[in-house]
Parts: C-alpha cells; sequence; structure tokens
C-alpha cells in the first residue's frame, strides 16, 4: 500500500515542483536510476509503466525506495485502467498518472487516499476531474498546449494545479516560461533523464540535469 496520502504527494511535488518520469525493463539498472534522481534532489519519480512485466520492475524499486531512500516517492504512470491502476497501488504506488480522464481509477485512488492526476487537454476535462477530487491536473501533452493554454486556465480558475508532462525541458528559457504562467510542477521524461545510443545512463550527468533543474524552478517559485 501506499506510504504517503494524496495531500502528502500533493504538497511535496507542489514544494519541489519536479516529477522525473522514466522507465527501464532491467531492474539493476532502475535501481541505479533511480538512486541517481535521489542522490539530485529528486523526491518524486513517476515510473513510466510501458513494458511488458513493469509491475515486477516497480515491485522492486518500491522496496528499494522503501528500504535504502527515505523520503522518496515513487508513483507509476501511462496507467489505463482501473485493473492497472489497483495492482500498482497494491505494489506501493504513492500517486497514479493517467493518460486520460478514467472515472473509475478516479474512484479506485480516492478508496485508498492515493493521488491520481489524470491527463486533460479542455477545461471541461479539468473541471470534471477536480469535481472527482483531483488534487494536482496533468496537461497532456503539454508541447500540443504550452504555457499560453495555462495561463487561459488559471483565469477563471486560479485554484486548479496544473502539471505540464511533454514539451517541458530542464534549462532556464522552457522552464521560466512554465512556472510564469502558473504550472504547479512540471513532469519530464527523456530530456532529464537519458540514454545513450548503447542503452547506458551517465548516473554522474542524470544526478547532475536533476539538481541544476531543481535549483531553477526553486528560483522561480
Amino acid at each position: 500500500m501506499a506510504q504517503y496520502s494524496r495531500i502528502e504527494v500533493a504538497l511535496k511535488m507542489k514544494e519541489t515542483g519536479l516529477v522525473p518520469l522514466f522507465y527501464h525493463h532491467d531492474i539493476e539498472i532502475s535501481k541505479k536510476v533511480l538512486k541517481a534522481c535521489y542522490d539530485g534532489g529528486a523526491r518524486l519519480l513517476e515510473f513510466t509503466s510501458r513494458g511488458d512485466f513493469a509491475h515486477e520492475v516497480f515491485a522492486a524499486l518500491s522496496k528499494y525506495a522503501i528500504a535504502e531512500l527515505p523520503g522518496m516517492i515513487l508513483g507509476v504512470g501511462s496507467v489505463t485502467d482501473v485493473a492497472g491502476a489497483s495492482l500498482y497501488m497494491q505494489l506501493g504506488a504513492n500517486f497514479i498518472v493517467t493518460p486520460v480522464l478514467r472515472e473509475d481509477i478516479a474512484i479506485a485512488c480516492n478508496r485508498r487516499k492515493v493521488l491520481w492526476s489524470p491527463g486533460c487537454g479542455t477545461l471541461t476535462e479539468i473541471a470534471r476531474a477536480e469535481e472527482l477530487g483531483c488534487e494536482i491536473v496533468k496537461l497532456f501533452p503539454g508541447d500540443i498546449y504550452g504555457p499560453e493554454f495555462i495561463k487561459g486556465i488559471k483565469g477563471p480558475q486560479p485554484w486548479t494545479s496544473i502539471m505540464p508532462t511533454g514539451g517541458v525541458s530542464p534549462n532556464v528559457e522552457n522552464l521560466t516560461k512554465w512556472f510564469k504562467a502558473g504550472v504547479t510542477c512540471v513532469g519530464i521524461g527523456s530530456q532529464l533523464i537519458k540514454a545513450y545510443a548503447n542503452g547506458n545512463y551517465d548516473l554522474v550527468k542524470i544526478e547532475s540535469v536533476i539538481k541544476e533543474c531543481l535549483s531553477i524552478i526553486q528560483s522561480l517559485k
């Protein structure tokens, strides 16, 4: 079961402003990348469930984080049905991220007091997600809508908390646009955690980039 309540997760998202996104089929590689993120200062990570037996990798990561990385909050993204959401919550997911708005997933997560963040693309979807108890809405795909869309949403709904995913880069110029527009946090995947052509990861580089990204975000808050 989750180690953190949805309120605790939402507050940590707001505090740090960054949710790294990552997936790899190899458990040991995944542990090393998670540790590099943790050493870089990240306290959240969205494990994107996109491969066969991904739940087995996440189960190992969840146990590893609880035992070795105090304060690390693991969640799962790319969850497309309520069965998947329930499975990952059983394996310790502290938050669930979906590419679309699914009311059955909302109900399952709310029952366990687990934060869920649905991918929304219209004000109507965002409003419905909030009616269903969503704390932080995922704007997806972020690069299609951009910071101006968020400014438009925050006009009539200044209380709405938004996390864009897709189209966010870990540099001053890009992050400034998003946070000045009013985002609560950002989700960044391959631009933050890059694999090279041979499939290897530069763990020192990952740690360094995350530290720099978090520093930029804190300067913008």
